[in-house]
C-alpha cells in the first residue's frame, strides 16, 4: 500500500519541478538577454570610439591631410551602402525606425526582416566602418536596433510571445546602456517607441533597463556621458539664451527632419529604376561632400561630434558655423543610405548651436550648449520628455533642471508647428509599407498557384 502511494507523490513532485522550470525558463532567458545587451552595447561603444581614433590618427599622420578624407570617405560610403543593400538589407540608417515599424507588424516573418541577429551583426560592423571612414553618424540609434533584435532572438529561444513588449524592452536597454542613462531609456521607450503607456510592457522595459544598465556599469563604471556640468542661469542674458535656444533649436530640428523625410521620398523615386547602382552613386557623392565639409572645418565634423559637444558643455566656445557644418554633414550621411544614427550628431549640432548663441548674446557658453542640445534634439525627434531626461542624465546639470525642461518643451512646440510628423515615425512608414507590399505579393502568388492547381 505504501509503495502505491509513494509513486504518485514522486510523479506529482516531478511535475511541480518541471512546471517551475517551464515558468522560470522564459524569465531566465529574458534576464540573460538583457545582460547581454548591456555587454554588447559597451563593446559596440568601445569599437566605435576606436574606429574614430584610427580615422583621426590616419588624417593627422599624413602630410596630405586634406586628400585622405577625399579618397577614403567616399570609398567607405560606397562600400557600406553596397554591403547594406546586398548582405544586410534593412540595416540602412538609424535603426530606430526599423524597431518602431517592427512593433506595427503582425507576422513574425515580417518582423524578422527588420530585427534579427544577422542584421544586428551587420549594423554593428557597418556603423563601425562608417566611423572608420569619417561618416558623421552615431552608434546610439543602431544600438536600439541591435538591442531589439537580440531581445527578440533570445525570446524566441525562451518561448516568450510578447513581441511588442520585447521590442520596447530591447530598445530601451540599448539606449540605457549606450548613454549610461537608465531613466532616458525608459522614457524613450514609452514616449518615442510606443507613444502609449502599457503597464505590462513597461514592466519588461524596466527590468531590461536595470539588467543592461548593471552589465554596462560593471564594465564601464559610473559616468556621465558629457561629464558633470554645473551651469545655471544667473543673469538676464542667460534667460534670453534659453528662449532663443528653444525656438531656434526647435525650428532647426524641424527643418532637418522635414528635409530628411522629403529627401527620402525623392531619393526612392529617383533610384527606383536602378536601385543598387543609383544608391551607390548617391553614397559616393554624399561621402565626397562629407569629406569636403570635414576638410573645410578642420576635421571637426567627422565622426559622432562627441568631443566637440563635450568641450562646449565644459565652456569652450565652438566655431560659429560648426553647428551648420555638422548639420549638413549629418544630413548627407543620413540620406546616403549607410547604416548609422543621428543621436550623437544631433547632440553635437545642438551644442554647436547653443555655443554660437551663447557667444553672440554674451551668456554662459556651457549653459547655452546644454540648452541648445535640449532644444534641437527635442525639435528633431519631437519627444520633449526624452530630450529633457537624456540631457539631464548626460550632463548631470541639476542646477538647470527647469531651463532644460522649458527649452525641451519650447523646442517641441516649435517643431510641431513647422513639421507635423516626427522623424523616426515618418521613416518607419517606409518599412511598414514595404512589409505590407511584400506580404500582399506573397499572398497573391499563393492565390495564383491555387488557381493554377
Amino acid at each position: 500500500m505504501s509503495s502505491r502511494f509513494r509513486k504518485p507523490k514522486l510523479f506529482r513532485r516531478s511535475r511541480v519541478l518541471w512546471g517551475s522550470f517551464n515558468l522560470w525558463r522564459p524569465r531566465l532567458v529574458f534576464w540573460t538577454g538583457a545582460l547581454a545587451i548591456g555587454v554588447i552595447s559597451v563593446g559596440f561603444a568601445k569599437l566605435a570610439d576606436l574606429a574614430q581614433r584610427i580615422f583621426a590618427g590616419l588624417a593627422q599622420s599624413s602630410e596630405w591631410t586634406w586628400l585622405l578624407p577625399l579618397l577614403l570617405t567616399p570609398l567607405g560610403f560606397v562600400l557600406s551602402a553596397y554591403l547594406a543593400a546586398t548582405l544586410f538589407p534593412n540595416s540602412q540608417g538609424s535603426g530606430i525606425p526599423q524597431a518602431i515599424a517592427a512593433r506595427h507588424l503582425h507576422h513574425e516573418e515580417d518582423r524578422t526582416k527588420l530585427l534579427s541577429l544577422r542584421l544586428a551583426f551587420g549594423k554593428i560592423v557597418l556603423t563601425i566602418l562608417g566611423l572608420l571612414t569619417g561618416a558623421s553618424i552615431g552608434r546610439e540609434g543602431p544600438t536600439v536596433q541591435v538591442g531589439a533584435s537580440f531581445m527578440l532572438a533570445v525570446a524566441r529561444f525562451g518561448g516568450m510571445a510578447q513581441a511588442k513588449g520585447l521590442i520596447l524592452a530591447g530598445s530601451a536597454a540599448g539606449i540605457a546602456a549606450a548613454f549610461n542613462t537608465p531613466l532616458a531609456g525608459i522614457v524613450f521607450a514609452i514616449e518615442e517607441m510606443s507613444r502609449t503607456y502599457e503597464a505590462r510592457a513597461n514592466g519588461l522595459v524596466l527590468m531590461a533597463v536595470i539588467l543592461s544598465g548593471l552589465a554596462a556599469l560593471g564594465l564601464s563604471g559610473s559616468y556621465n556621458y558629457f561629464g558633470t556640468a554645473s551651469a545655471a542661469p544667473t543673469i538676464l542674458r542667460d534667460w534670453i539664451v534659453m528662449l532663443i535656444c528653444g525656438v531656434g533649436g526647435g525650428a532647426l530640428g524641424a527643418t532637418f527632419s522635414g528635409l530628411a523625410l522629403y529627401a527620402g521620398i525623392r531619393i526612392r523615386r529617383w533610384a527606383h529604376p536602378e536601385p543598387l547602382k543609383r544608391m551607390l552613386i548617391l553614397a559616393g557623392l554624399c561621402g565626397l561632400a562629407v569629406a569636403a565639409i570635414g576638410v573645410v572645418s578642420g576635421g571637426q565634423t567627422f565622426g559622432t561630434g562627441y568631443q566637440q559637444a563635450r568641450s562646449a558643455v565644459e565652456g569652450q566656445p565652438l566655431p560659429l558655423l560648426f553647428f551648420f557644418e555638422k548639420l549638413l554633414a549629418g544630413f548627407l550621411s543620413m540620406i546616403s543610405g549607410i547604416p548609422g544614427g543621428i543621436f550623437a550628431p544631433s547632440l553635437a549640432v545642438g551644442a554647436g548651436l547653443g555655443s554660437t548663441i551663447g557667444t553672440l548674446v554674451g551668456g554662459s557658453v556651457a549653459l547655452a550648449a546644454i540648452l541648445g542640445m535640449a532644444g534641437y534634439f527635442a525639435g528633431v525627434v519631437q519627444a520633449p520628455m526624452t530630450a529633457f531626461v537624456i540631457i539631464l542624465e548626460m550632463t548631470g546639470d541639476h542646477q538647470a533642471v527647469i531651463p532644460i525642461m522649458a527649452v525641451s518643451m519650447i523646442g517641441y512646440v516649435t517643431s510641431r508647428l513647422l513639421s507635423r510628423e516626427p522623424l523616426y515615425h515618418g521613416l518607419s512608414r517606409v518599412f511598414i509599407a514595404a512589409a505590407i507590399r511584400g506580404r500582399r505579393n506573397v499572398e497573391k502568388g499563393l492565390h495564383q498557384r491555387e488557381d493554377r492547381g
